[in-house]
């Protein structure tokens, strides 16, 4: 009497499935599943990625200030996404871009300092122009997000090519 395994049904040679490695009894066999002659197929088993999507893995790198930053630096290391060109080059043109803009912040306030010290009536000029470069910063972030997530790739000029060599 051939034995046959009582959770995907093939037939047993030994004490354990070839298939699934269920250890078998010599006992009933499980009347729920058919006999194998009867074209019984075991399911197919689902193996999920457990991870992001890299699309949303380079949106993520474009998240605004911090929460980018550390995003860019995580998936520049993390083995799946470090590993997709795509997902390469929004974290490296990420990481350019919050040098770049960290850069500028310093040269601006450097400058601001000059003409406080020079001429207070031009430092009133940096007033309103600090709260629309974070707006501007805000919605180009918010742009790279967007674009990212529809898998499109958008080069910033001069960062676009630096992120480009290194992805």
């Amino acid at each position: 009497m051939a034995l046959f395994c009582s959770n995907c049904g093939t037939q047993v040679p030994g004490s354990f499935c070839p298939n699934c490695g269920t250890p078998v009894a010599a006992g009933p066999v499980n009347p729920d599943i058919p006999h194998p002659s009867a074209g019984y197929a075991p399911p197919a088993q689902v193996v999920g990625t457990g991870g992001l999507e890299p699309h949303v893995a380079s949106a993520l790198c474009y998240a605004p200030f911090t929460i980018g930053l550390i995003c860019s630096v995580l998936f520049l290391v993390i083995a799946p996404y470090n590993q997709n060109k795509f997902v390469r080059f929004s974290a490296f043109q990420s990481l350019f871009l919050h040098l770049a803009l960290f850069v500028l912040f310093i040269a601006l306030s450097m400058i601001h300092l000059f003409l406080v010290a020079l001429i207070h009536v031009l430092s009133l000029l940096f007033i309103p122009l600090y709260p629309l470069l974070w707006l501007a910063i805000i919605v180009l972030f918010l742009f790279l997000m967007y674009k990212s997530f529809n898998n499109q790739q958008v080069n910033l000029p001069f960062i676009g090519n630096l992120a480009q060599k290194q992805a």
